[in-house]
């Protein structure tokens, strides 16, 4: 399929949403993430952007207007490529007080691990060939 315009992204930053902001905070800063920005409303801490080289995120508590029960992280897996060694950054991650699912382990495309955030959202870190 042809389009007359192409895409020019200059990067991409979901939204996730979470449970417990707090705790996600600590996860993805245990990943090597910052806050770059702080979203409040009535004075509370609502959201934050979280960066790390290139790559963003960003984290917004759940308000619950949509049931306590709702389930998160499914059918999306996140990508994050690094230039790093991937087995220092494993290590990080382990120091941190984060468990890997796996890896670090080689891939046909490169060097990866996996893991999983407080609310479900997959995610590989990963150095390709």
């Amino acid at each position: 399929m042809t389009t007359a315009t192409t895409l020019n992204a200059i990067g991409l930053a979901p939204i996730l949403t979470v449970n417990d902001l707090d705790e996600a905070l600590r996860f993805y800063h245990g990943l090597g993430f910052t806050i770059e920005e702080r979203y409040e409303r009535d004075g509370k801490l609502n959201g934050a952007r979280m960066v790390a080289g290139q790559a963003r995120v960003n984290l917004t508590q759940d308000d619950w207007a949509k049931g306590r029960d709702r389930v998160k992280g499914t059918g999306i897996r996140l990508f994050i490529p690094v230039e790093g060694d991937v087995d220092a950054i494993a290590a990080s991650i382990k120091a941190a007080g984060i468990a890997l699912e796996s890896g670090p382990e080689d891939k046909p495309w490169g060097r990866a691990i996996a893991l999983t955030d407080p609310d479900g959202f997959k995610i590989t870190v990963g150095r390709v060939h």
